[in-house]
């Protein structure tokens, strides 16, 4: 099998170490020694934060409960970039955590929260959607795009389903779905699970990092995660003004299907989260997320 790609000596060794059908040697007891002590480090190291969070941009704040975890921007900058093996870039907004589970677990699942201010987001198309069509548009999409990434020297794309339909909730204008995707010829389909939550000037991006054989546990907490995000006041959806404010240039089928960004190329208007042999790989706009796991906890 070959071996999972790392970034830097240490992310490697902790790959092999936490993956029994990647390692080819065992590890010495010095250098397991040296890796445990990292985990612990940097496990001991993150901030986990619950009740009211304001989040940093000022226009959205979460209520998190005990269930789960919120880390900072920073917090969640060191879990992609140090233990996920991201590239630099802006850091999120924050990220979620089931409670019982560390950023570093085999079994883990989190929840990325981004801004995105495009403008005010009309649903009046939000129930007029034929979801099939919807989907079939996207697959041609999908066959298009990766076309070009075979191009680009990737390897290939494929939408295979809904692993949740699109569902809107027209009261508190909050929107998601999934998708089950297909990378190369991996047997394992890829969890790509969009959450948007819809204000005045724009919506959060908030996005679940998992297997499609979390799908089960994931649709469990769906409403827990949408019940934890609300604009603040100036912000909120029934707030418009079509006086001062500007209209974003899609609807909620656009939003779904990810047309706003594709101008850009390489799928850039959806988030897809591949994880395989102990690895997840980020591809947005061309950009790659390797995520390197320690074992289960005993």
């Amino acid at each position: 099998m070959t071996r999972a790609l790392c970034f830097g000596a240490l992310l490697c060794a902790i790959s092999m170490l936490s993956t029994p059908l990647q390692a080819e040697e065992p590890q010495a007891p010095d250098e397991q020694a040296q890796i445990q002590a990292w985990i612990e480090n940097f496990e001991a190291g993150l901030d986990r934060q619950t009740g009211t969070i304001a989040l940093p941009n000022g226009v959205a704040s979460l209520n998190v409960p005990d269930g789960f975890y919120y880390l900072s921007p920073q917090d969640s900058q060191r879990v992609l970039v140090e233990a996920w093996g991201n590239p630099e870039g802006e850091p999120p907004l924050g990220m979620l955590f089931p409670a019982d589970k560390s950023p570093l677990d085999a079994d883990s699942w989190g929840v990325t929260i981004e801004y995105s201010e495009d403008g005010y987001v009309s649903d009046d198309d939000a129930h007029e959607i034929d979801f099939n069509e919807l989907l079939a548009d996207m697959k041609s999409s999908t066959q298009q795009e990766s076309a070009e990434r075979v191009r680009l020297g990737y390897e290939p794309i494929e939408l295979i389903d809904w692993a949740a339909q699109p569902y809107y909730d027209g009261v508190d204008h909050k929107l998601h779905w999934a998708q089950e995707l297909k990378f190369g010829d991996a047997q394992d389909h890829t969890l790509n699970y969009n959450i948007r939550v819809l204000g005045r000037k724009g919506y959060l991006l908030m996005n679940f990092i998992a297997d499609m054989n979390q799908l089960p546990e994931i649709n469990q907490n769906v409403d827990s995660v949408l019940a934890m995000a609300s604009f603040n006041d100036g912000y909120r959806y029934d707030e418009f003004d079509p006086e001062y404010d500007t209209y974003a240039a899609y609807g909620i089928g656009g939003l779904v299907a990810g047309k706003v960004l594709a101008k850009t190329g390489l799928l850039a208007g959806l988030l897809l989260f591949l994880k395989k042999f102990g690895v997840i790989i980020l591809a947005a706009g061309g950009g790659l997320l390797v995520k390197l796991f320690k074992g289960s906890k005993a």
